[in-house]
């Protein structure tokens, strides 16, 4: 799968929705996203994200069967009623149209590639990925810090959740796995965010049918780390039974390698075995090895929230021309 595909798929990740409600009203919010993806990959997909330091500052609004999502660089406009998605490059005053048919097609070249792609690998790592993926355990863990905040006018409080992959009857650090960890601040139920939901489950079932994204896009990414997918599912479904509104959250997704292949890394150049090849990936061979690797990071924070929101919102920019 090419990059900015995968660059695509973690984003949708992090931003998975959970609520499903009518378009009712119209709404406009600004929005700052990060996602840092980190080893041999990470600096050449942080490097095509076109994100600063500080990550992406959008603004998103919902008007009617349209939705804009823009910043400086790019922008996207879906239309419900037309089936259309409009990806518009800002810098070039630029923009072209990709029907909703087409994109369904790209999912399934795109899941058709990624088949290859695990056919293609070689047999050991093969044979390592199916052997994981039977005999997987999940845990799900909340943790309620007490801490509070205020994120654009609404008093939030601070919610951990953790989700741990790991070989069944056996801890993490004994079989190695996956950690995923989402550090969330919850605000009261907002309608107007609601809005935003609602469209993006509407625009989600359009294209993907009842796979969301989050999980039908993993292509490569999930033939990579088996039991992602139900690491992802496992979190949203838990994740959606919290009350309230989340205004920010940080998601870490890390490899943890097993107490075998920290031992065995003397003598392997990074430990044997599932854990051990796929910290390797992770980290590319640089440096020490230690028991867990960053695999990506995604922030994401709500600055202002406005209830209204004009048709030039969702239009496209004045001047800007098709691309065939």
């Amino acid at each position: 799968m090419k990059t900015k595909t995968m660059l695509r798929t973690l984003t949708v990740a992090a931003m998975a929705v959970a609520l499903v409600a009518p378009l009712a009203a119209d709404v406009k919010t600004r929005e700052r996203t990060q996602v840092k993806f980190e080893g041999f990959m990470g600096g050449l997909m942080n490097r095509m994200s076109g994100q600063g330091a500080d990550g992406l500052t959008s603004t998103v609004a919902v008007r009617g069967s349209r939705k804009s999502s823009m910043n400086d660089r790019t922008g996207q406009i879906i239309d419900l009623a037309e089936e259309k998605v409009y990806e518009i490059d800002v810098r070039r005053k630029e923009y072209r149209v990709t029907t909703f048919e087409e994109m369904r097609e790209r999912l399934r070249k795109a899941q058709e590639d990624a088949e290859q792609q695990a056919k293609d690998m070689p047999a050991e790592d093969r044979e390592d990925l199916e052997e994981a993926g039977k005999e997987i355990e999940i845990d799900f863990d909340v943790k309620e810090t007490g801490a509070t905040k205020s994120i654009a006018g609404h008093s939030a409080r601070q919610v951990i959740i953790t989700v741990t992959m790991r070989e069944k009857d056996r801890t993490i650090e004994e079989s190695g796995g996956m950690v995923m960890t989402t550090d969330t601040w919850l605000g009261p139920v907002v309608p107007a965010l609601d809005e935003i939901r609602a469209f993006d489950m509407k625009y989600f079932t359009a294209v993907y049918g009842d796979v969301l994204p989050s999980l039908a896009q993993m292509g490569a990414l999930a033939a990579m780390y088996p039991g992602l997918q139900q690491l992802m599912a496992r979190a949203q479904d838990e994740g959606g039974k919290l009350e309230g509104t989340p205004l920010a959250s940080t998601m870490t997704i890390e490899t943890v390698r097993s107490a075998e292949a920290m031992a065995a890394q003397p003598a392997q150049g990074g430990g044997g075995g599932l854990s051990g090849r796929l910290a390797r990936r992770i980290a590319g061979n640089r440096g020490a090895a230690t028991p867990r690797s960053t695999l990506v990071t995604s922030t994401h924070e709500l600055l202002s929230v406005d209830t209204s929101a004009a048709e030039a919102d969702v239009a496209i920019p004045v001047g800007f021309k098709e691309r065939k």
